[in-house]
């Protein structure tokens, strides 16, 4: 099979490789089309929980084509958005109700064999049946599962006043998530205005353009908006420099959300006295833990619209251009779509 492959020293490569083969309890999936996300380039370059060689992509849509020994569901046939993630059960962690900090963690397209690729292996029980919701909403299941569990972790008070940081498609889904989970009032800030059309088509209340040159003019208009602060601000870029604004925007007494994934580097300014004196609570969201049965019902019931957010879809030969995207302003979410091939 066809498959992208990260070598390490954010050397890549498409190159054949074998087909997997399910086990007890696993199946072998053809790969429909999965997402492409930031954190790709994260992991090409070595950062995240890259471990090399890699087949990355954990956005994945697939269909079952073949079932290992024990495996009685999904059928062969079925159309399935996958969990990626995988916990041993066993660890501290995972016998704490923990199981995101789980010591063996394993995430397909992370640090094992994932959707860039022409079929993937995985345990049967991780497999949720898209009961005919189209591919080209259901490649959204993962990121939503994630935006899912930071709006959980960020724990919002009924009638919320929420301002997210970025409109990239975590942003546009955690947009609309915070106002299912209690959100009155939805301000998105970034820098290009189609995404915050978007996010205005979306149910957003308010959007403000982001003008990097002039940071302190996007600034004056977020407080004409919330003079006093917003209850709850999600970062959701990855910039430590909006983080740090992030820090002056919020309400005392309100909750920062760092959700974008910064550089394991990157280093931000935030004087600890203005988090002592205004009770500032600082929280972060990591992936997600199952939390997929529920993303993918609010994508069957249409409570998370994700009209507009594919912007290109590309094959694997045309990797290139799914992570030169990443850096294109008008581009919202690539999908790569492997070549239907028999197993």
């Amino acid at each position: 099979m066809k498959a992208v492959i990260f070598h390490g020293e954010s050397r890549w490569s498409v190159e054949n490789v074998p087909i997997p083969q399910p086990g007890p309890g696993e199946a072998l999936l053809r790969v429909i089309q999965t997402g492409v996300c930031g954190t790709d380039e994260h992991l090409l370059h070595g950062g995240f929980i890259a471990k090399f060689p890699l087949i990355p992509g954990h956005e994945m849509v697939a269909e079952v084509v073949e079932v290992g020994q024990g495996v009685t569901t999904p059928a062969v046939g079925t159309q399935v958005a996958v969990d990626n993630t995988v916990f041993c059960g066993d660890c501290d962690p995972c016998r704490e109700g923990t199981p995101l900090f789980c010591k063996n963690f394993t995430s397909l397209g992370c640090n094992a064999p994932g959707g860039f690729s022409e079929y993937v292996v995985l345990r049967a029980s991780k497999l949720y049946p898209l009961e005919g919701l189209d591919p080209d909403i259901a490649v959204f299941t993962e990121p939503t599962a994630c935006a899912m569990h930071g709006v959980d972790v960020l724990a919002l008070t009924p009638a919320s006043d929420v301002l997210i940081f970025g409109a990239g498609p975590t942003g546009l889904i955690l947009a609309q998530l915070v106002r299912i989970a209690g959100a009155a009032r939805v301000t998105v800030a970034a820098p290009t205005q189609s995404k915050l059309d978007l996010a205005l088509r979306h149910r957003a209340n308010h959007v403000v353009q982001v003008d990097r040159a002039d940071a302190a003019a996007s600034t004056r208009q977020l407080r004409e908006i919330a003079p006093n602060g917003f209850d709850a601000v999600i970062e959701a870029t990855g910039s430590t420099h909006v983080l740090e604004e992030a820090i002056g925007l919020t309400k005392t007494g309100g909750t920062v959300l760092v959700y974008g994934l910064a550089d394991e580097r990157a280093v931000a300014g935030i004087r600890p006295y203005e988090i002592f004196s205004r009770e500032l609570t600082l929280k972060g969201s990591f992936a997600q833990a199952n939390c997929i049965g529920r993303a993918l019902f609010a994508l069957q019931s249409g409570r998370i619209d994700t009209s507009g957010l594919i912007t290109q879809k590309v094959d694997l030969d045309d990797f290139a251009q799914a992570l030169s995207n990443l850096h294109l302003s008008e581009q919202i979410k690539t999908v790569v779509v492997p070549p239907k091939a028999d197993a």
